[in-house]
């Protein structure tokens, strides 16, 4: 069997859809999701297999243009992601009213083939999305052009084959049973914080780190885990803890569960919560969350 095998960079703004195609393509929940914008941080791999070939995705942070330390990491990380790639993909909502921002991150990639993923198109007319794909016409190095419902699954197994075919001949670099490169105590420190995006309100999950402490896993199958959620000032503990601590209890509740779920075992979580002072501009918790701290 001849295989093959390449990174796919999987790139757009905030909310584009990236982490939920990624996971559609995967079939399995490896990149954390939300409504709020900018839920991403690193960059994550998801691996796949079509046929002779193993696709590696790269879920990257949506490119914006950034104001604070760590906005600025998380974009450098995007396009930092793009100079090994094998495939670049560019994500863009059909729901938005403008494309400036899309249009600015192709003309970045002018020297690069893309390929261009409308998502959402399950909620604009039909009418109305071939005008939006004549708006990138213009572009050069788009290669190709595929229209796709990252929440629904409509187009993913087009797009899947495409970059089955547009990847090199060599051999997989990963595991066949391998879903991720995640470590896990990473992935469940994400799953904690999509409970924090999905529970709190506001700007106060930009502003939570959280941290897995240990993991121990038992002859009976368990695992224990303990997290850190680190806030930077003191006035954001209480509103993670909630009167009588009904938060914090709610938001381990609901990640313990899908924990269990995605593991196939029971889970044990306990949560604390410390401030660590301005921690957005600490290099040393850039690298807890896999960045590097922005040149």
């Amino acid at each position: 069997m001849q295989t093959r095998c390449g990174f796919i960079v999987i790139l757009g703004e905030p909310n584009a859809g990236k982490s939920t195609l990624v996971n559609q393509l995967v079939g399995s929940k490896v990149s954390i999701v939300s409504p709020k914008v900018q839920t991403t941080r690193q960059r994550i791999l998801g691996i796949t297999i079509r046929g002779e070939s193993q696709l590696i995705l790269v879920d990257t942070p949506g490119i914006f243009a950034p104001q604070k330390q760590l906005e600025r990491a998380m974009v450098q990380a995007a396009w930092e992601s793009c100079k090994d790639a094998d495939v670049i993909s560019l994500v863009v909502d059909v729901t938005q009213k403008s494309f400036e921002s899309s249009f600015k991150i192709l003309e970045k990639l002018q020297s690069r083939p893309v390929t261009l993923i409308l998502n959402k198109i399950d909620r604009v007319k039909h009418g109305a999305l071939l005008t939006i794909a004549a708006q990138f016409q213009s572009f050069s190095n788009i290669t190709r052009t595929f229209m796709i419902s990252a929440l629904s699954g409509d187009g993913i197994e087009d797009l899947a084959t495409y970059f089955a075919q547009e990847v090199q001949q060599g051999p997989w670099l990963y595991p066949e049973d391998q879903l991720t490169n995640m470590p896990q105590k990473l992935w469940a420190a994400e799953i904690t914080r999509e409970q924090l995006f999905h529970q709190l309100h506001q700007e106060l999950p930009y502003n939570i780190l959280v941290e897995t402490e240990a993991w121990e896993e038992f002859e009976n199958g368990t695992v224990k885990i303990n997290q850190v959620i680190y806030v930077a000032r003191e006035g954001q503990k209480p509103i993670v803890l909630g009167k009588r601590g009904h938060q914090i209890k709610s938001i381990s509740s609901a990640a313990r569960e899908e924990m269990s779920i995605l593991l196939n075992r029971t889970v044990h979580l306990f949560l604390h919560v410390k401030i660590a002072e301005d921690w957005p501009n600490k290099p040393a918790m850039y690298r807890l969350m896999g960045l590097d701290f922005p040149t």
